[in-house]
């Protein structure tokens, strides 16, 4: 690295050592060697005040599990946050991460991420912080740990420098509204299926006409939600 990389991650956990995990490989761990993207981990242990590194307590009003405290992530926020990024706090009643939400968190300078464990976050330090509440989806993880590492992949390789192909981006699921149509590479023939012909036309015109009758096709099957949003928006550009 010759310089501060354009894109700083901070992620305040109770497990460091599952970070970088995958963002150490592949697109990821690539563009953090070229200096494109930094991560750092802080744990969140190391603010708790007693001898027995307590970050956790009973919750008021009784009821199963445990509640992480707020003056622990409070005084860990004060260290690892920078003013002027997005503060994202990992829990499934969050708002859906989506395409749209890992484009606007690649504009940024950074961003902080904090892991949840147990039962969560007590409320007041989420409102002191004005935390944003983001679920990777309908569905329970052990810890935001691995929520963190999925929303960081999807943001780094929208920044600039890390994919090797602009149009490799533009052409992906989400992007245009709807899932991406199939791939086919060689061989032609294998185990007695063969590649669809347009492809092997070389008609440019054909291969994007099918191309995109695929990626509607799959869409109305698989995400009718997605279909019928595409829709009314390609409604609205019309009138």
């Amino acid at each position: 690295m010759t310089g501060p990389a354009s894109f700083s991650a901070s992620v305040l956990t109770l497990f460091p050592e599952m970070f970088p995990g995958p963002l150490g490989a592949s697109l990821a761990g690539k563009a953090v060697l070229e200096g494109l993207w930094s991560l750092e981990t802080v744990d969140i242990r190391g603010f708790a005040s007693d001898k027995h590194r307590s970050v956790d307590d009973t919750p008021f009003g009784g009821g199963a599990g445990m509640v992480m405290r707020p003056d622990v992530i409070d005084a860990a926020l004060h260290q690892a946050h920078s003013d002027g990024r997005p503060l994202i706090y990992l829990t499934p009643r969050g708002r859906l991460f989506d395409q749209s939400v890992a484009r606007s968190l690649a504009k940024a300078d950074g961003v902080t991420l904090l892991c949840g464990r147990y039962e969560g976050v007590d409320q007041r330090v989420i409102e002191a912080w004005d935390m944003d509440e983001i679920s990777v989806g309908d569905f329970v993880l052990s810890g935001g740990e691995a929520a963190a590492i999925t929303v960081l992949d999807a943001v780094i390789r929208l920044l600039p420098g890390v994919m090797g192909s602009p149009d490799s981006l533009s052409e992906e699921s989400f992007e245009q509204g709807i899932l991406e149509y199939p791939h086919y590479t060689r061989p032609e023939k294998w185990n007695g299926r063969t590649v669809p012909e347009v492809l092997r036309s070389g008609h440019h015109k054909n291969i994007e006409t099918w191309r995109q009758d695929q990626a509607e096709t799959i869409t109305r099957s698989r995400r009718p939600d997605l279909w019928d949003r595409f829709v009314a928006a390609e409604t609205n550009k019309k009138g």
